[in-house]
């Protein structure tokens, strides 16, 4: 069923709708061939073992997810590790535990009231998917705790940390409530990738033929990623990133810059790593084969072409007094922007001293990175528009027109959830917000005022986005208009801006990601209130356990965050607080009147191209409606195919697109059995050895200092890729050019 639902997403198939008079069906082919029609209300939810596995699962993701976070290569585990790892662990709690029954006054109750089911199973993923912030890894709002304290170094309390982190969570839900009438109950409202998880329980949930069963095969696997991971975990970290042309021309910029895979084109350069291969663009075997061909085209449009012509041919914004790739900030001289320096006593930019400083520079990828976000944000809505706004219009008054379908209808057999649950969690979600802005201003600079604005920008966003997400699968990203608008309204303020659009951006997608896992539920037919109730304690409890590894990592781990003061080849440089921290500077404490009102202004033309783009790609359908290729150009996948950059590199791409390629083309198309079977599997089993393994060597190792050193543990060997190439431009450890 997997394979089916695979290949029908691919093929992007006009609307196949089933005639009216036929209500056991649903409208939506895809769903008709993935979801089934029948259900089971006897099936208990509420099971110790649902309790037991959930709350575990929850814990260790939120755990492992924040842990990660931190590394040169982070790894997110996602729903489908716990998918599949809690199988044979429920069945054999269906097997080992007593089935006495227990009585407290009225209520009774066992421990084992029969076979582990298919419901228990999904609020179990469901439970481990708040865990993961819905699979982004930690909460989005530990970001900003981290530049506080180890990029700006300033004092943010505990508490103030956990309410952000709690509150910008738990928000989305109050709008996810208002919402979920009009965006989970109709049919025509499918949200594509919920079934791919449905396609999965199914096949997890089969009677299996032969000897050689999932569980055994997730088993060996996790075994052999456990093992292997303590070689480039520990033991031989250059085979991490492997470069030849690096080795080969040792002292050649040009060469290290061609072949570095952390800070160059990454030609000649592979890892023998999982954790670089799933960092950041998460396992590349979960991802449809026609979502790959879409990265690489725009990865290689933008990696390969455009930004060597634009770094060696144009050297656009004076790009070669800067590294190639990097999202550090710098002065005009090439150096590293000195950012504490501009930062005065309250917190707020000193304009004496950035004058004297002066502007700061970004290097020519980091710009462009920026012009292609502005272009994709843009691009989405007109792409939408143009190619889905007639069937999302006629979807969703479909809405108000059609009859329930036959999911609808077999969900209406169980208790609604009161309107009054969502209400009261969006009002005490906003209310400790405004608790936190009014008296703890003094930490996180924002105005209740700018509360207020990120929520009513977050409220208006999420109907349309929840929209366009379950009918077209795309999910446009609003953390750059948001950054846009506070950073015009109020410069100066780094903290106030990360909030706003931590506010604005993320409550709007949790919302999105809250009403995508109701979607699941819904067609897994899992009782409605029984899934608010797993999501709201996931969320909390992870959001807790987040902020709580985070605050011991923070505390614990001298000079976390600072490459040129760690040891070398230490993996505590968190890379991607490294972007979030360079936005603050950019969007809040300097501001985008300063940088892109400024050096930077004709970035501001990619809103445009982002507008004009959809519509070339259109018009080209129009005039040649039988060549069936040009509807499948998707603009804004196109540029944002290198969105994840930075903080990802283009080792991390290579070796995502070549698995890729190989699991979803070539296993996919020759052994579709064996891929059937086995791929989810074995994409989960290598995540959890690695994550097992690195909080093994961490704790093993890592906290007790020890290591060793020969020529395996010197990193990538590439010290010259971070070097600038513009005549007169000294960097230490650089060869004057």
């Amino acid at each position: 069923m997997a394979v089916t639902m695979q290949e029908k997403i691919q093929q992007k198939d006009p609307e196949n709708v089933v005639p009216e008079e036929n209500d056991e069906e649903s409208p939506i082919e895809q769903v008709r061939l993935t979801v089934s029609n029948d259900d089971d209300p006897s099936l208990p939810v509420w099971t110790f073992r649902m309790w037991f596995l959930g709350l575990l699962s929850c814990a260790l993701l939120s755990f492992l997810n924040t842990f990660f976070s931190y590394r040169a290569e982070p790894l997110v585990i996602t729903m489908i590790t716990v998918q599949v790892a809690t199988l044979p662990l429920g069945r054999i709690m269906a097997r080992v535990l007593p089935t006495r029954k227990f009585k407290i006054r009225s209520c009774e109750f066992t421990l084992n009231p029969g076979p582990f089911n298919m419901k228990e199973h999904v609020l179990i993923s469901i439970f481990a998917n708040a865990g993961s912030a819905f699979g982004n890894g930690p909460a989005y709002a530990v970001g900003i705790v981290d530049i506080t304290k180890a990029f700006y170094f300033r004092n943010i309390s505990f508490l103030a940390g956990w309410i952000l982190v709690i509150a910008t969570q738990v928000l989305g839900y109050g709008w996810a409530g208002i919402m979920r009438k009009y965006v989970v109950d109709p049919a025509e409202m499918w949200w594509p990738s919920s079934l791919v998880q449905v396609s999965l329980f199914r096949a997890l949930h089969e009677k299996e033929e032969g000897k050689s069963s999932r569980g055994k095969f997730f088993l060996v696997v996790l075994a052999c990623s456990f093992i292997w991971y303590i070689v480039p975990g520990f033991l031989f970290p250059t085979l991490s990133s492997l470069s030849l042309l690096c080795l080969a021309f040792p002292k050649s910029v040009l060469a290290q810059q061609i072949g570095s895979g952390m800070h160059g084109l990454g030609i000649f350069s592979f890892t023998f790593d999982w954790a670089t291969i799933a960092s950041y663009l998460s396992s590349p075997l979960v991802y449809p084969f026609f979502s790959i061909v879409n990265v690489i085209v725009g990865y290689v449009a933008i990696v390969y072409i455009l930004i060597p012509f634009s770094y060696w041919g144009l050297n656009l914004y004076n790009a070669k007094n800067f590294p190639l790739f990097s999202a550090d900030l710098f002065n005009a001289q090439g150096q590293v922007y000195n950012i504490t320096a501009i930062v005065n006593d309250k917190f707020e930019l000193d304009k004496v001293s950035y004058a004297k400083h002066g502007h700061i520079h970004l290097s020519m990828f980091f710009a462009v990175t920026y012009g292609l976000n502005f272009a994709a944000v843009v691009a989405t809505l007109t792409q939408v528009a143009l190619f889905n706004g007639k069937e999302i219009y006629q979807r969703f008054r479909a809405t108000f027109q059609g009859k329930p379908d036959i999911h609808t209808r077999l969900m209406m057999k169980y208790k609604d959830i009161p309107s009054w649950w969502f209400h009261i969690t969006l009002a005490l979600s906003l209310a400790l917000s405004l608790v936190l802005c009014i008296f703890m201003k003094d930490q996180v600079q924002l105005s209740w005022w700018g509360l207020l604005l990120a929520a009513f920008l977050a409220l208006i966003f999420t109907l349309p986005i929840s929209i366009i997400t379950a009918t077209t699968n795309m999910s446009p990203g609003l953390n750059v208009i948001t950054e846009y608008i506070i950073g015009m309204i109020i410069p100066g303020y780094p903290i106030a801006n990360v909030c706003f659009k931590t506010y604005g951006y993320m409550s709007m997608s949790q919302a999105v990601s809250f009403l995508q896992d109701f979607k699941l539920g819904h067609y897994m037919k899992v009782p409605p209130r029984s899934m608010f109730i797993v999501q709201l304690i996931g969320t909390i409890l992870g959001g807790t356990i987040n902020m709580g590894v985070a605050w011991w990592l923070l505390n614990s781990i001298k000079h976390i965050c600072q490459p040129d003061l760690l040891p070398p080849n230490s993996p505590w440089t968190c890379n991607s607080d490294r972007v979030f921290f360079d936005a603050s500077v950019i969007w809040g404490l300097v501001g985008p009147k300063r940088i892109f009102w400024g050096d930077y202004i004709a970035l501001n033309w990619f809103f445009v191209g982002g507008a004009v783009a959809p519509i070339l790609v259109w018009l080209l359908h129009k005039t040649f409606p039988s060549q069936s290729w040009i509807k499948l150009i998707n603009i804004p996948v196109l540029l944002g195919a290198t969105a994840a950059m930075p903080p990802a590199t283009t080792l991390n791409f290579n070796s995502w697109i070549f698995f890729g390629i190989l699991f979803n083309f070539v296993i996919f198309r020759y052994r579709k059995k064996w891929w059937q079977r086995y791929n989810y599997v074995l994409s989960a089993a290598l995540d959890a050895g690695v994550a097992l393994m690195g909080v093994v060597l961490f704790f093993c190792l890592s906290l007790e200092n020890v290591n060793f050193s020969w020529w395996g543990t010197g990193g990538e060997y590439c010290d010259l890729a971070t070097c600038p190439t513009a005549k007169g431009i000294f960097v230490d450890g650089c060869p004057l050019t």
